[in-house]
């Protein structure tokens, strides 16, 4: 049976985010898009405005986007093993066959976020600032630390104690007389540009949420991160 729909800008700006995640996808029918970064260390859900009717698996998720961008306003009619993209006219369309779920790295289980130690909001601006100083001081690592209330968001190298370091403070909550420095790598930063609320668990997880769309992240902490009361 052929089921057509339109795909929206704001699905197609999802998909291109997430293909920085991971290059292949397995999208289940429903209006939740998901994926897993190879190394299992970054998890993104997001609820779309459609409502796919199979699931269907995409191998290389940045040809299938360029794909898409072919055509003005993509019509997908999806076939058994396949989809056909066309274009508002209809006269313009490519034929996608999709890959099997065998080939493809999907999420295995939803994550439960653990009680949040540490919590705030983290805005584009400051998102944005962290990436540069990231680029510009050559740092992989966000260092983050607390005291008397406020959160440092600290751009470090952490096997170098004298390495150059960018910071910018953010108000934030975590238990009172806890000392801790938590560790997120620059590259798993791949969220859509927007703001979020942030929560830390001291069992190394940390769940990112857009406080304008359904979409949220989980990003692992690194091994080395502390956290004591």
């Amino acid at each position: 049976m052929e089921y057509i729909m339109e795909l929206s800008d704001s699905t197609l700006a999802v998909l291109k985010n997430f293909s920085g995640i991971n290059q292949n996808i397995l999208v289940r029918s429903g209006n939740t898009i998901k994926t897993i970064s190879e190394a299992r260390n970054v998890l993104a859900t997001a609820v779309v405005g459609e409502n796919f009717s199979q699931d269907f698996g995409v191998y290389d998720l940045n040809e299938f986007i360029g794909v898409l961008n072919l055509v003005d306003k993509p019509n997908l009619q999806f076939e058994d093993e396949s989809v056909r993209i066309s274009d508002s006219s209809g006269r313009s369309k490519v034929k996608y066959f999709f890959s099997a779920e065998e080939t493809l790295t999907t999420p295995q289980k939803d994550i439960t976020m653990p009680s949040a130690d540490v919590s705030f909001t983290l805005d584009n601006d400051t998102l944005n600032k962290l990436k540069r100083a990231a680029s510009t001081l050559g740092h992989s690592e966000v260092s983050i630390t607390g005291q008397d209330g406020v959160l440092s968001l600290s751009v470090v190298d952490s096997q170098n104690m004298t390495s150059n370091a960018f910071s910018i403070d953010v108000d934030g909550t975590y238990p009172d007389g806890a000392v801790f420095n938590f560790i997120l790598s620059i590259n798993n930063l791949k969220m859509l540009p927007g703001d979020y609320e942030v929560q830390i668990s001291s069992k190394l997880i940390s769940q990112f949420s857009n406080k304008e769309v359904d979409l949220k992240y989980w990003i692992a902490l690194e091994k080395t991160s502390t956290f004591g009361v």
